[in-house]
């Protein structure tokens, strides 16, 4: 074993304890790689960059703003509110219904995407009819996970073995090659959740936990907020209040309150509402919205520059017309991860304010010191544009739930038969083979902002960049294996032990293999290290490549066992109430039967 092959070994356990330890970014651990492979001469330059121009990154991401234009147009949702209307309140009707939508969907769009969308739909079903929320979002997650199982484009790790196959040699993969196999695991996991897996889920509806009904944003506010009540006051004349802005008011320092909103009276006898930003500037006569602890209101009642004021009905109506509240999630990936709110300036940056979070179910009394978790949820106020934007930054945040004052919008609910037809031109163009994948999915994307489905700007933010930097970054690796012999040296082990017995050994010891890396490292990483000695093995061993592949690409989605494999069954977890045990005693049992399934029907589609 050469010192370079032992470098990039040691290298791979560094970015595995790194990624399993959940400290780090993963697209700076991916971008240290390549600074890596490049400073120790393993990798040139060009060759360490490579991974920025490979086709499947430009892939990957044309394929989120693809998901994007179905989000946007209202189709994943509508498909949503169909199965809410039709499954009834029969829990197995429901439990087919989720996972057969969410995994045909997932089908055409990121899985993660496909989670986001159902979580609030799931919550809703779960409340309107009485069935367990946790005893329905595993199994939606589980289904979106199988979805990259069912097309060519479903999820990157496919798209990764598919370009790693085609490097060497191969034709590749169809649009629809493997389908055939992945339905058989989807319906072999719906008996599986049907007749075992629904029972092994835990039944958890207490009330700490999170629930999603059209809640006024009163009823928001007390599910989030324990000790604190908010008041409205009058700033009467010669308020020291007066002519500060709310930053310099004192209100925060002196009395520990929060200015959530101004009603500011107008010369013609109207009113506006003006968001309780740091800089708005405040006047005699304003009616200020405090929040905070009642002995705090206590002093401040006390002074003689404010009196208690009541809210008109008419008033009422004007703030709930231009202010509302969400409950949102923070997203697995988001980059305000491990970061208080007061060090990404919230208030500044997003024009809403926290009122409240919650994690595991309970509410933080103090969370605005608390550093930001994965699937913590936040009670925001601020203006409906204001949540709008919250809304559509989905690398961030996912949107739970809306008071009911807010009226439930789709961005361009009209071009859904547009962004229907696109995607049919898609499938039959991929299908058809009349165009490079790639050029078919880029001009797809274009579509849909040429058709006004979405924006340029919609389809940027669209795009997980730290998706995009993880594969990039990572791609060079299984260069670097192969440049140093690491390839060569994992597959002569592999032969070594199994080279004379069974195909069916190889190909399980592969699944395996793959599936277990796929615990500590994200399930693309496993792919992009793993395919390369598939292959290899599969030419020393002079049988087709494409069973190994196919085991690869299937135990790379299968990423049950445990929340952190992927974002996809990490954001079920704190809207379901899951504990990190419930994964691994319902997920190893379907990883088994993925397994058992893909071993035998594979052979019938692909053969040795």
């Amino acid at each position: 074993m050469s010192g370079e092959m032992l470098f990039v070994f040691g290298l791979l356990a560094v970015v595995a304890v790194a990624m399993a330890s959940n400290r780090f970014r993963f697209d700076v651990i991916a971008l240290l790689v390549v600074c890596a492979l490049s400073l120790s001469g393993i990798l040139s330059v060009e060759q360490a960059l490579s991974g920025f121009g490979n086709t499947v990154v430009i892939l990957v991401a044309a394929l989120l703003v693809i998901g994007e234009m179905l989000d946007r147009t209202g189709i994943a949702r509508t498909v949503g509110d169909l199965i809410a209307r039709k499954a009834g309140k029969h829990e197995v009707r429901i439990l087919i219904s989720l996972m057969l939508a969410s995994a045909i969907l997932g089908g055409f769009m990121s899985s993660t995407a496909i989670v986001a969308i159902f979580i609030p739909i799931v919550l809703r079903i779960a409340q309107e009819t009485g069935v367990s929320k946790s005893k329905l979002l595993i199994p939606m997650s589980y289904a979106a996970l199988i979805s990259g199982m069912l097309t060519l484009i479903a999820t990157p790790t496919n798209l990764v073995v598919n370009g790693e196959l085609k490097q060497a040699g191969y034709d590749g993969f169809q649009f629809f090659s493997f389908t055939p196999l992945g339905l058989c695991i989807l319906i072999a996991a719906c008996a599986y959740f049907v007749l075992l897996g629904r029972h092994l889920l835990p039944k958890r509806s207490s009330p700490n936990t999170l629930v999603t009904s059209k809640r006024s944003a009163v009823e928001m506010f007390r599910a989030y907020n324990t000790e604190e009540k908010g008041l409205s006051y009058r700033l009467t004349p010669g308020s020291e209040f007066v002519g500060r802005p709310i930053r310099d008011s004192g209100l925060a320092a002196a009395y520990g309150l929060r200015v959530l909103s101004v009603l500011r009276q107008r010369k013609e006898k109207t009113s506006s509402v003006l968001f309780g930003d740091a800089s708005v500037e405040l006047r005699q006569e304003d009616q200020i919205t405090l929040l905070g602890k009642p002995e705090a209101h206590k002093q401040l009642q006390a002074h003689p520059g404010v009196s208690e004021a009541s809210l008109s009905q008419s008033q009422r109506n004007r703030m709930q017309w231009e202010l509302g509240t969400s409950a949102v999630l923070i997203h697995p990936e988001s980059s305000l991860l491990n970061k208080t709110l007061t060090e990404v300036e919230f208030q500044n940056r997003y024009n809403a304010q926290v009122i409240g979070m919650r994690r595991n179910g309970e509410v933080l009394p103090d969370f605005k010191h608390a550093k930001l978790q994965a699937s913590d949820s936040l009670l925001v106020a601020g203006s409906w544009e204001s949540l709008d934007q919250l809304r559509r930054l989905n690398h961030e945040f996912i949107v739970l739930e809306e008071a009911k004052e807010q009226t439930e919008k789709v961005p361009a609910y009209r071009k859904a038969p547009i962004a229907l037809t696109i995607l049919a031109m898609l499938v039959a163009v991929s299908v058809l083979d009349l165009l490079p994948l790639t050029i078919t999915v880029l001009l797809a994307a274009l579509a849909a902002v040429f058709t006004r489905c979405m924006t340029m700007e919609d389809a940027y933010r669209s795009i997980h960049w730290n998706s995009i930097v993880l594969i990039a970054g990572l791609l060079p690796m299984a260069d670097a294996l192969q440049v140093t012999g690491g390839t060569e040296f994992i597959v002569d082990g592999l032969m070594g032990l199994l080279g004379s017995a069974p195909y069916s050994l190889m190909f399980t010891a592969l699944f395996f293999l793959t599936a277990g890396i796929g615990l500590f490292l994200s399930n693309t990483a496993s792919a992009v290290l793993i395919a390369p000695i598939a292959i290899t093995t599969a030419q020393i061993q002079e049988v087709s490549p494409i069973p190994y592949a196919i085991a690869v690409m299937i135990a790379a989605s299968a990423a049950y066992s445990t929340p952190v494999s992927t974002p996809v069954v990490t954001l079920v977890m704190e809207p379901g109430a899951y504990k990190f045990g419930d994964y691994v005693k319902v997920g190893v049992p379907l990883l088994v039967i993925t397994w058992l399934v893909t071993l035998l029907v594979t052979p019938w589609l692909f053969p040795y």
